[in-house]
């Protein structure tokens, strides 16, 4: 009897033990959390905006004494304020220029999204483009060219209504990367000029004959996962054969969509990588400590935000920079 006695002392001296050590544990990371603190600023690129303030919402559950100051206005507005150590982030989607490089650009690559055409939801041939889709040709000739002019040149008609473009005013990732994919740069983009992608995306919602485009987040509902009220996307022809191809029908929900990204269907560009950018490599605790969790922890919210995760192997690259 004795030794059955031991046994239970022994296992219960055990249980306790452990107890005591997760709560230690507890403890001590509960301590590390409350220890973090400091404010983080980011400024930048729309694209990024959601996913960012997503993420800092998320962050500040775990280090609560860490507060953000967070502002879109462009990728341009971000990469010059990460520059000019204005803010310890910018928020960038497009490339990284070798003459920002220069400047002392540093960077991580954090998920990916993609631009997309868009066009009134009300526009009375819409449904005779959701079936023949535009060529990039097509769209070269509508947003850079100016060759199409009126909507019913696309479809081999009356011309009909005259197109109304609108573009973006500020220097911003989503002109760029849409340019990109039409061969140009973002001045030789078409169009009336319109701040942020809210602007683009109420312009044409408002404009039966509008076109424009948008990242994908403003241009998609974030409840229902359907192009935004008043606005439609124009579906590309990527093969050019005249046909939208049950292959490239994938603009109607923005869940299609990012699948069509994820897997290549979609082109890049428009498709295009996000990053946030400082200058130098972070100094700050609280900045490197963010950044390790957005590339580990945080990819956690990207698939339910409506972004595209980066490979592992890019994420292992992007965490080695810090």
């Amino acid at each position: 009897m004795k030794g059955k006695y031991v046994v239970v002392v022994f296992v219960v001296l055990a249980v306790v033990g452990l107890v005591a050590l997760n709560q230690t544990a507890s403890r001590e990371t509960n301590s590390e959390n409350e220890t973090l603190s400091g404010t983080i600023s980011l400024s930048g690129a729309w694209a990024l905006y959601p996913m960012v303030v997503q993420w800092s919402q998320e962050f500040q559950k775990l280090y609560p004494e860490v507060k953000f100051d967070i502002a879109a206005g462009g990728a341009g507005k971000g990469m010059a304020d990460a520059l000019a150590k204005v803010v310890d982030l910018g928020m960038v989607s497009r490339d990284i220029y070798e003459a920002e490089i220069e400047k002392g650009a540093w960077w991580v690559s954090v998920t990916k999204d993609a631009v997309v055409p868009t066009i009134n939801a009300n526009n009375p041939l819409l449904p005779a483009l959701a079936k023949t889709g535009v060529t990039r040709e097509e769209f070269v000739d509508l947003f850079i060219t100016g060759k199409v002019a009126h909507w019913g040149q696309l479809l081999n008609q009356d011309p009909g209504a005259e197109v109304h473009v609108f573009t973006r005013s500020d220097a911003c990732g989503a002109a760029k990367t849409w340019a990109k994919y039409l061969g140009h740069s973002q001045e030789d983009l078409l169009g009336v000029g319109v701040y942020g992608d809210p602007g683009v995306a109420e312009a044409v919602a408002q404009d039966v004959a509008g076109a424009g485009y948008n990242n994908i987040n403003f241009a998609f509902d974030p409840e229902t996962k359907a192009p935004m009220q008043g606005i439609a996307i124009l579906p590309i022809d990527l093969n050019g054969n005249g046909t939208l191809d049950a292959d490239e029908a994938f603009v109607d929900s923005r869940d299609a969509l990012v699948a069509a990204i994820a897997t290549g269907r979609y082109p890049s560009p428009p498709a295009r990588d996000l990053h946030l950018v400082r200058n130098g490599a972070p100094d700050r605790e609280v900045v490197r400590v963010f950044l390790q969790w957005v590339l580990h922890e945080g990819q956690a919210f990207i698939d339910g935000a409506g972004y595209i995760p980066l490979s592992a192997e890019r994420l292992q690259t992007e965490s080695d920079k810090l």
